[in-house]
């Protein structure tokens, strides 16, 4: 469910915005597959310059918002606005956009000069601007020693790299990349998102980029719009999507949670679980029957404890944002230590301590998590498993 805040940023003035170059202004945007809604009266303002990324799951809708504003595909209903003209009626190559895609589609008989100047030779570019902005485009992405080379003698974060000044070659005011690191390995990719936002930084291009990768998200976007069922359930920049997530969904999606699910209690301002009574630090679940409590693994401290682990979890008698398990699984992360403890047949929680702060337990030990009010987000239960977002509680 969109906030209302949020339905306020989607709908932000486009004055002195929508008329910019590079702004995308999207209006009441609908989109069908036969009986299935794809986009549903999906409205953003997306500003020139702007790094902003759509962040969901399978089927959320995201990549059918970016081929909508690429032009692959038409809206049902509503408008979508680029550099201050609608392009409702404009076929892709007339709009003033290039997108990059996870298949390279690099042609491999071709050099990569020849494959950054294709576009310009469509369009019947003089020769001798053709040379100067292919070499212009091959100095943005670091690339002007492979010229020559063949696709294929180039490795993937090579070929992406290509790919890109093949879209920057055209100078377009927005720049349009439909999960463009997800061939590559995960530090590669890693590389390749610190390469994106600084070259994004220098050009001050407009980037729209689709992931399903919340670490690419959070490491590159100056907002996020996270979609659930083809609309907008929350748009913020990273910080706000991480620390106050709008809904179960987000907090669920967005890293990982530790969820305590059960009745409301003290008032709105509690969940009373199988496992834990779980406090927060005001009563923002006021007249709701039954709720979810979440806390982030990073927010919990672990420790061993003197009690049996078995069947002590209930949060009859048990001090307040406590919770008694046993511990099943210990990970190393580097910097990090990682924590799987049992509370019971149906929930276990994940636990992360520094290294050097990491205590010193083994598997089979009786532990006891606990954490702070201010640790703990209070949401409304949440059932649905729309576009296979949610992430329910974990279980051993």
């Amino acid at each position: 469910m969109t906030t209302a805040t949020d339905a306020h940023a989607t709908r932000r003035s486009t004055t002195g915005v929508g008329e910019s170059r590079g702004s995308v202004v999207i209006e009441g945007v609908t989109k069908r597959y036969g009986d299935q809604v794809a986009v549903d009266d999906l409205s953003l303002v997306i500003e020139p310059g702007e790094f902003i990324s759509f962040l969901g799951p399978s089927g959320c809708g995201k990549t059918t918002t970016l081929r909508m504003i690429a032009g692959f595909e038409h809206p049902d209903a509503g408008d979508i606005v680029i550099s201050g003209q609608s392009v409702l009626s404009a076929p892709p190559y007339r709009r003033d956009v290039n997108t990059v895609f996870q298949a390279y589609a690099l042609f491999p008989h071709m050099s990569v000069a020849e494959n950054v100047a294709y576009g310009l030779q469509q369009r019947r570019t003089p020769k001798s601007e053709v040379r100067e902005r292919v070499s212009q485009a091959l100095d943005m992405v670091q690339m002007r020693s492979f010229a020559d080379r063949k696709p294929t003698q180039l490795s993937g974060g090579q070929q992406q790299r290509i790919a890109l000044a093949r879209a920057l070659v055209n100078r377009p005011a927005v720049l349009l990349l439909d999960e463009p690191l997800g061939a590559l390995d995960r530090q590669l990719r890693e590389e390749m998102q610190l390469e994106l936002k600084l070259l994004q930084s220098r050009l001050g291009i407009t980037f729209v980029f689709v992931t399903h990768d919340q670490g690419e998200a959070l490491s590159m976007s100056d907002r996020i719009a996270i979609m659930r069922a083809g609309r907008i359930e929350q748009l913020a920049d990273a910080d706000t999507v991480y620390a106050r997530p709008a809904s179960a969904y987000v907090a669920a999606f967005v890293g990982q949670q530790n969820f305590f699910t059960g009745d409301v209690a003290e008032g709105g301002a509690a969940v009373a679980s199988t496992h834990a009574h779980v406090r927060g630090t005001d009563a923002r679940l006021s007249g709701v029957a039954q709720g979810e409590a979440a806390v982030r693994p990073e927010n919990m401290r672990i420790d061993a404890s003197t009690g049996s682990a078995t069947g002590s979890g209930s949060a009859t008698g048990d001090a307040v944002n406590t919770a008694r398990g046993e511990l099943i699984g210990i990970s190393h992360l580097g910097d990090t230590m990682q924590y799987l403890v049992r509370l019971g047949d149906d929930q276990s929680l994940i636990v992360r301590r520094p290294t050097p702060d990491a205590p010193a337990l083994r598997v089979g030990d009786a532990v006891v998590c606990s954490w702070s009010a201010s640790s703990v987000l209070l949401f409304p239960r949440d059932d649905s498993a729309e576009a296979g977002g949610y992430i329910a509680p974990p279980t051993a």
